[in-house]
């Protein structure tokens, strides 16, 4: 943050002593959004409709804006934290991210959630040169600083994280015969370039290739299409729902391939439990967060003051769940980002702190893993490590995984 040079006489500034007025020691600065008491942030998630399982995000964000209230807020502004049901409706999200730009005002989006919503919204929100941040989307289009400024991600990307998947495949599956689910929208196709990348010249290993609908009903059709295909790895890149339901027809119908699942569908409440313990052992995927269901965090100094938190803010919340891992951790760095802030409280300083994080180390990433950003690396999370499903609970694997180590 820039600061004016001043000369100072006995310990004021020359101004100051000439004018008598009282001593400014930085120039506040405010777009919309912000004022000398208040922040408000806008938010979309899908509190209804077949993404709902995600609705505990929103609702676990809007705890910690209030905890950081009665912190005394950010440099002692109250944060008024407005998030929207958009119900994983592309154009109900544009509706009401209008709402929240043009009449609400506010000063920053914040970890508005989906691909195909925030795609929707991509464009507008840099024609009017408001912070999109820290979006609930792996998307690999959410890290393109030079064409798109206003925009940033979160989590690792899905392309690096289906890349990392395919050479796992190659490398474990003697023979590979693979199968894809695949949701029929931008967060599906990036999960599928990715893997075809991975794969490269063994691309051809994949014997089958089915889509769905966010709207259909079931997916017990695709199911039946992938096991009559003779595979034996399915790669499975779905929402929850249709997650769940996948992995149990494929138990229900004696398919019993190598599982690989796309990390945010790795939910033990929401995925695995739904799917039925008995019938996703063994499934693989990528995982950046700690999880509150692996007793090796049990005595872990972050998860036990996220467990405090959580019992003061969150009372009701599900323990288990690490969605509220999820929003935790990535409202930690939306705080950290406007504090860097100062008094300087403009959309374009905004960005500039956001794009300015080094080894940031935020509560419940694995051990290992930091946010760094820059003004040309909008991706600020860009690791995982790899687990498996054991009984109840997730087994973490091998090596943390970088993209470049990919």
């Amino acid at each position: 943050m820039k600061t004016n040079r001043r000369t100072f006489v006995g310990g004021m500034s020359a101004a100051a002593v000439l004018s008598g007025s009282r001593v400014a020691f930085a120039q506040k600065k405010y777009d919309d959004g912000a004022t000398d008491k208040e922040i408000k942030i806008g938010h979309t998630n899908p509190y209804s409709g077949p993404a709902s399982s995600y609705g505990v995000i929103g609702k676990a964000e809007e705890a910690y804006w209030k905890s950081v209230n009665d912190r005394g807020g950010i440099n002692g502004r109250m944060v008024k934290f407005i998030t929207l049901d958009d119900g994983y409706s592309p154009p109900k999200t544009v509706e009401l991210v209008r709402q929240l730009v043009e009449q609400e005002k506010v000063l920053s989006l914040f970890n508005t959630l989906g691909t195909p919503t925030n795609t929707a919204i991509h464009k507008y929100m840099n024609q009017k040169k408001v912070p999109h941040l820290f979006l609930a989307t792996g998307a690999s289009k959410w890290g393109k600083p030079k064409e798109f400024p206003w925009t940033m991600g979160y989590q690792p990307d899905y392309h690096t994280e289906a890349v990392i998947y395919a050479k796992h495949v190659l490398a474990n599956v003697k023979d590979p015969k693979i199968a894809v689910l695949m949701q029929n929208d931008d967060y599906g196709k990036d999960y599928w370039e990715g893997f075809k990348e991975g794969l490269g010249k063994d691309a051809n290993k994949v014997v089958k290739h089915v889509t769905y609908e966010v709207t259909d009903p079931t997916v017990d059709s695709q199911v039946i299409q992938m096991k009559d295909s003779g595979a034996n790895v399915f790669f499975n890149i779905s929402i929850p729902k249709f997650a769940a339901q996948s992995m149990r027809k494929a138990a229900e119908i004696g398919w019993r391939p190598a599982q690989y699942l796309n990390n945010v569908s790795g939910q033990v409440t929401t995925t695995m439990k739904p799917a039925g313990f008995d019938n996703v052992q063994g499934v693989i995927t990528a995982a950046w967060l700690k999880d509150p269901t692996d007793k090796q965090w049990a005595d872990d100094a972050e998860m036990k003051t996220w467990r405090e938190w959580m019992a003061k803010y969150n009372p009701n919340g599900n323990v288990g769940d690490v969605n509220y891992v999820y929003a935790y951790s990535v409202s930690f760095l939306m705080e950290q980002t406007l504090k860097k802030c100062g008094d300087n409280l403009t959309r374009a300083n905004l960005m500039r702190q956001a794009a300015s994080h080094q080894k940031l180390r935020v509560p419940l990433l694995l051990p290992g893993i930091t946010v760094s950003t820059s003004p040309t690396d909008f991706y600020p999370v860009q690791a995982v490590q790899l687990q498996r499903f054991k009984g109840e609970t997730w087994e973490l694997f091998g090596n943390v995984l970088a993209a470049e180590s990919t």
